[in-house]
């Protein structure tokens, strides 16, 4: 791994693993909220009994939603330790902790064994990791014949991503590396996974930045009473918020649905 490979992957863990991200875009870390994770979790078509992988998986909150909606098992893999603990914690009080574990792992070295899995989650994840097609070779790795990858990610097209949307910042904020909808399902196809769906869901990427800016608006205000963590980065973010607000208007930037099944 390249040192700007690790430096991207520490910056992401040590940002979805903090306070001051889960403030700014709630438990979810993702456009769509629970509405979106619904239509993923059926498009996995699994139940009781099944077991789904739920990568990148932040504080739990979607992985908790499969478990309970689907009835069926999940383990949840994220880089950052804060955020495992918090979902194991979150999974206890919510009764579910026999149905979903939660564990440190790189999304591009799972920790699962070859065709374990019954059915994958990756939401708006996919986008942040620098080896992409390491990531996705993975996922078809443990999926079981027949398993599904239900994934939504930001898309762009990047010879258009102005300045703004290029940076460090740019790609935490899940924008910088974001690949084309027609890339995202060729890549898939490439590790032998077969496109069933894809859908856009850019009016969910707008509702999200909308309020990410209307956070960081109110985290201006407030001055001196700003968490900590955030004080330095409210003027960068809000400008990387209006980039991007600009971006989606003119279709540079966006949402996507992509299911996929190994065969």
């Amino acid at each position: 791994m390249t040192a700007a490979a690790e430096e991207v992957k520490a910056c992401c863990a040590a940002a979805y693993g903090s306070d001051a991200v889960r403030w700014l875009l709630g438990d979810r870390l993702h456009p769509g909220g629970a509405a979106l994770t619904a239509r993923l979790v059926d498009a996995l078509a699994v139940g009781p009994g099944a077991l789904v992988a739920d990568i990148a998986c932040g504080p739990g909150a979607s992985a908790l939603q499969a478990a309970e909606r689907a009835g069926c098992q999940v383990v949840g893999i994220d880089l950052a330790p804060a955020n495992v603990a918090l979902a194991a914690a979150a999974a206890r009080t919510a009764g579910l902790a026999h149905r979903a574990r939660f564990v440190v792992a790189d999304a591009e070295a799972l920790p699962l064994d070859a065709a374990s899995v019954d059915g994958v989650l990756c939401e708006c994840a996919l986008c942040t990791f620098p080896d992409k097609p390491a990531a996705v070779r993975e996922i078809a790795r443990v999926l079981r014949p027949g398993g599904a990858l239900a994934l939504s990610d930001m898309t762009a097209q990047p010879d258009r991503l102005p300045g703004e949307l290029r940076s460090l910042d740019a790609w935490i904020a899940c924008v910088a590396d974001a690949r084309p909808l027609d890339s995202l399902a060729a890549l898939l196809a490439q590790n032998g996974l077969t496109v069933a769906r894809r859908e856009r869901h850019d009016r969910a990427l707008r509702e999200l930045i909308e309020r990410a800016d209307a956070r960081l608006r109110l985290a201006r205000a407030l001055g001196s009473r700003l968490p900590a963590a955030l004080a330095g980065s409210i003027e960068r973010g809000l400008t990387i918020a209006a980039a991007a607000r600009d971006a989606v208007s003119s279709g540079v930037l966006g949402y996507a649905i992509v299911v996929a099944r190994r065969p």
